[in-house]
């Protein structure tokens, strides 16, 4: 299955450090997350007008249930809030979004909202927007390879990981400042340049994304090669 999105390339950003960022300002940890929706905007905005081809959004891990019952509600309804508000101005900008993760335990409604906006949306091209929500790299893996067959290659069993052919992941960045993967697009970021910034999620904006994008421009990605001049010698 391809995907409908342009040739720029594929960022993954865990959104880290809501909670945190409130708690650092007295406030309770649900303002965090509403800042947290305030920044995607933005950071989706310049992603677009930068070339991205695709931008993978690490919104609720399959591990998140856990939390306290409070903060998951609040969550979802943020998601609820997010695809009401924001689906018609992402359409109008050429934006695709998909939801990948689990449907079946999300909220009475949710899914459909979800099938409306991809719907909506489906036609975009000029960048593919993915809410990774209920998601759990593992269990993409799993999922894929219980609906593979012997004699799959890794550029199929690929796009069964993904779900929607949106290849693997040329930068991942995570705010907050941890710095590990949480389970996030494992299969797709094998080869990915990584980014740990200190930046909380609220705070992190266009700017901060130009300035990775700047970065990965730097980096020389050999896919496990030699550079030419090496072959060469």
């Amino acid at each position: 299955m391809q995907s409908n999105h342009s040739p720029g390339p594929h960022l993954g950003i865990i959104m880290d450090g809501n909670g945190r960022w409130a708690t650092a300002r007295g406030l309770p940890r649900g303002r965090g997350h509403e800042a947290g929706v305030r920044a995607i905007r933005p950071v989706v905005e310049a992603a677009a007008d930068a070339g991205v081809g695709t931008l993978t959004l690490y919104a609720f891990s399959s591990d998140n249930w856990k939390r306290p019952r409070a903060e998951v509600a609040l969550l979802m309804g943020l998601l609820r809030r997010y695809l009401d508000e924001e689906i018609e101005a992402l359409r109008r900008s050429g934006i695709r979004v998909t939801l990948v993760g689990r449907r079946d335990r999300l909220p009475r409604g949710m899914a459909a909202r979800i099938a409306r906006a991809e719907a909506e949306t489906a036609s975009a091209t000029r960048l593919h927007l993915r809410i990774a929500f209920d998601y759990s790299g593992r269990d993409a893996i799993l999922d894929a390879a219980r609906r593979s067959d012997p004699a799959v290659d890794r550029q199929a069993f690929g796009r069964l990981v993904s779900g929607d052919g949106s290849g693997d992941v040329d930068l991942l960045i995570r705010t907050g400042g941890e710095k590990r993967l949480s389970d996030f697009l494992l299969w797709e970021c094998a080869y990915a340049e990584l980014r740990f910034v200190d930046r909380m999620w609220p705070d992190f904006g266009a700017g901060d994304l130009m300035a990775a994008l700047a970065d990965l421009a730097t980096r020389h990605r050999r896919f496990g090669g030699l550079p030419a001049a090496s072959v060469a010698a």
